[in-house]
């Protein structure tokens, strides 16, 4: 059954709840990452960074009950949790460019097969601009990519970007509503297929070449 946009961006966070290791700090970047936040498993206790000054950010907001003042990097409210903390935009990125980010989530425009990643455009062209991405790519420990896999058809993981570079070689995992890629030696390696999907179609759907696990498992949210 074909999902809907939001049931995409759902399915896509769910899974990538999942690869959150407890005691983390994390920082979600704008748009389809923020929803990990709503799906992280109960046995975990992950603690969020937004770059504009804030840890310890919780779900999103019931959208009738929320408190304006509170948001992240993108300008969209967000709930902050029991012991979380707000401070200045120097102290949060000190803790991006010092490594203490075990993992960032962020969406991409597209991630090349060596692990190249490009997620913004020109000013005035899809997003302004990269915001803290470049500093994150670099500074954690772990680049999850969570996005759809095609632009309106369109390939986005490819043998090379060709929009202006993010980040160089950071990009460690994708996922999409198609399956999980593993960037390592082998370029693009998928290590779990959406059962919606034959491997065929995910490789149509892929500009670089697809290597198959020998593992290879459904994905499961």
């Amino acid at each position: 059954m074909a999902m809907d946009k939001q049931q995409t961006q759902e399915f896509i966070a769910k899974r990538v709840a999942r690869e959150l290791r407890h005691g983390e700090l994390v920082n979600l970047g704008i748009g389809l990452p923020t929803l990990v936040a709503n799906f992280v498993p109960e046995d975990r206790n992950v603690t969020f960074q937004s770059e504009n000054g804030m840890v310890g950010v919780g779900p999103a907001p019931d959208e009738n009950n929320h408190d304006a003042h509170i948001a992240n990097a993108g300008g969209m409210p967000v709930t902050i949790l029991t012991g979380g903390a707000f401070f200045d935009s120097a102290t949060s990125f000190g803790l991006i460019r010092g490594g203490h980010v075990a993992t960032t989530v962020l969406g991409a425009l597209q991630v090349a097969q060596n692990g190249d990643v490009a997620n913004y455009m020109i000013p005035g062209k899809m997003v302004p601009g990269m915001g803290g991405a470049m500093d994150l790519t670099s500074g954690a420990k772990r680049v999850i990519v969570a996005m759809e896999h095609t632009n309106k058809g369109n390939p986005k993981l490819l043998k090379e970007c060709t929009l202006p570079l993010t980040a160089v070689k950071a990009v460690k995992l994708i996922v999409t509503e198609m399956g999980v890629i593993e960037v390592n030696e082998k370029g693009f390696e998928l290590i779990e297929i959406n059962p919606e999907y034959t491997v065929e179609e995910v490789q149509a759907a892929t500009d670089a070449p697809l290597h198959i696990s020998p593992n290879l498992v459904d994905m499961v949210v």
